[in-house]
């Protein structure tokens, strides 16, 4: 037949590419999901932190595959090798791919010179979860936190990395800032890059 295009077959799964595929996942399966998760690890401690720091733990996991698969997917296996190149990454394609937007803001910290916070307005997983008065300090916007400490980590760049609220005046729901403190040896690999 003129016309008809070929069409290559592929003898095993992990000879296709890793195309972009359908970009967007169902919110009410995702709730659902996160919801589960934080129900499952909530029987499994004692106090807040531990329970934030499961969370943390589990976003880790999803920043360092996630890392893998944009570097391999979209740079052609090319890692970001500066610190504003590796947190612009982040705010902006990390953010996209997970969360369908890029963040709110970027922001390098005033009092100090290894702080840098990223800051959404709405994040997604605090969206559907409502804290009993009990757990008053809890945010499950450590799994987010996790997620970029994760990405951070796989690129060479280690760092503490936390959620915290943020009240906004005017607004019933506080943001939620995401604060990244890089370890010494990055500011020092980072001076001497120049």
């Amino acid at each position: 037949m003129i016309g008809v295009g070929k069409i290559k077959q592929y003898s095993n799964v992990l000879d296709k590419p890793l195309s972009k595929g359908k970009q967007e996942v169902s919110l009410s399966a995702f709730a659902f999901l996160f919801s589960e998760l934080v129900q499952y690890n909530q029987t499994q401690v004692d106090n807040i932190a531990e329970l934030e720091r499961r969370l943390e733990d589990a976003g880790y996991a999803v920043g360092a595959r996630v890392l893998e698969l944009l570097c391999h997917r979209d740079k052609g296996n090319r890692r970001e090798t500066r610190l504003l190149g590796i947190l612009s990454f982040v705010h902006s394609t990390v953010w996209k791919v997970l969360f369908g937007k890029v963040a709110d803001s970027l922001e390098k910290g005033t009092e100090h010179e290894d702080e840098y916070m990223i800051s959404e307005k709405e994040l997604l997983v605090n969206r559907f979860i409502s804290i009993p008065k009990d757990m008053g300090t809890f945010n499950c916007g450590a799994f987010v936190a996790g997620i970029v400490r994760g990405v951070l980590d796989s690129a060479g760049f280690p760092a503490v990395v936390t959620a915290h609220f943020v009240p906004v005046e005017g607004q019933q729901r506080p943001r939620t800032t995401i604060l990244i403190k890089f370890a010494e040896e990055v500011l020092r690999r980072e001076a001497r890059l120049g």
